[in-house]
């Protein structure tokens, strides 16, 4: 049964106020960013509560500091400015520091890719996969509906190391119902095995692959789809057995493309693998624009809409299939976008 559609943060800020009265290790931090959840942590655990202002580098200087007093730190802002404002802070006190001591920081950034579509690309956020991957000891989780990112309370509070939560601002449909996901995976699959072709995303655009892959399956194209929300610390073998079933892999992100986000992730991985399929790279052609529009519209318009999507899917398998390219042979082509 699916779930009805919730905020994200509601739904993982929730999560977390239950736990607080369970276990009083863990600390919440926000710079000046709130929710209608957020007031019940402020009124009901007052002394593990902080707001830091605007002021997301110190943000991340007290929640190292908490964490090293055994605290499970929280740390809560708006995307961009919680990851690339805080390079460095990031990288000394959270990447470099956990390489020696123990530590539990969850960075919580709300508004991953066009989700704050009004508010120009000073708010948006296409780079942070890049970044965020970049850092030894990080882990970056990306849900892409609220019951995956209120079920990923659990690995934050369970596994220590620093942690990056990425989480759409927006009220998405809900992909799963109330059941467990398979944290351990670190991904979900949607459709048949062994499809001609598999739509590899996270995030937002684990909506638009399932519904591109609807679009195919209806044309009688075998499409399925693998929603890849842990990518850092994902079953590389289960993954891979997977993937190797197929002539095609088509990487969809909510980020510039061509610039170290999921689709160099995934290229570097098949290739340690020997992957022997195509693979096809869509994601944000690596420029900013200031138009405005609905982040359906202004999907379209950098290569990540369903209509653009759908038809670059198609065009791949139908190559696939008229080459005949045998699984288990040599064949690897990748290819990126913009179109």
């Amino acid at each position: 049964m699916t779930a009805k559609p919730r905020a994200m943060r509601d739904a993982l800020l929730d999560n977390i106020w239950r736990t607080m009265a369970q276990d009083d290790r863990i600390f919440f931090l926000s710079a000046d960013f709130g929710s209608p959840v957020l007031d019940k942590i402020r009124r009901d655990f007052p002394e593990r509560f902080v707001n830091v202002g605007i002021a997301e580098q110190n943000l991340i200087n007290v929640s190292a500091g908490l964490a090293l007093e055994g605290y499970k730190v929280f740390a809560y802002a708006i995307a961009p400015f919680i990851t690339m404002r805080c390079c460095e802070q990031i990288r000394v006190n959270l990447a470099l520091l956990s390489e020696v001591r123990q530590m539990n920081v969850n960075l919580i950034g709300v508004g991953a890719g066009y989700s704050y579509v009004v508010s120009g690309p000073t708010h948006q956020c296409y780079e942070d996969l890049t970044i965020m991957r970049a850092f030894p000891n990080m882990a970056v989780l990306s849900p892409a509906d609220h019951v995956t990112a209120e079920q990923l309370l659990d690995r934050c509070l369970s596994q220590s190391g620093p942690k990056y939560l990425r989480l759409d601002a927006q009220v998405l449909p809900a992909i799963y119902g109330d059941v467990a996901i398979d944290k351990d995976a670190g991904f979900h699959v949607h459709g048949a095995a062994s499809p001609a072709v598999y739509l590899l995303a996270t995030g937002y655009m684990v909506h638009t692959a399932l519904a591109v892959a609807a679009t195919l399956r209806s044309e009688g194209i075998t499409v399925s789809v693998v929603d890849l929300f842990d990518l850092t610390g994902f079953d590389r073998d289960r993954l891979a057995s997977l993937l190797s079933s197929s002539r095609g892999i088509v990487t969809m992100e909510e980020g510039f493309v061509g610039r170290g986000g999921l689709d160099s992730l995934v290229f570097d991985y098949l290739n340690a693998r020997q992957y022997e399929g195509s693979i096809l790279n869509i994601g944000v052609e690596a420029r900013y624009r200031f138009d405005l529009g609905t982040r359906a519209e202004l999907h379209e318009q950098v290569g990540i809409g369903v209509e653009v999507v759908t038809k670059r899917t198609r065009e791949f398998a139908l190559r696939l299939a008229f080459a005949q390219i045998p699984v288990g042979r040599s064949g690897r082509r990748p290819t990126s976008t913009p179109a």
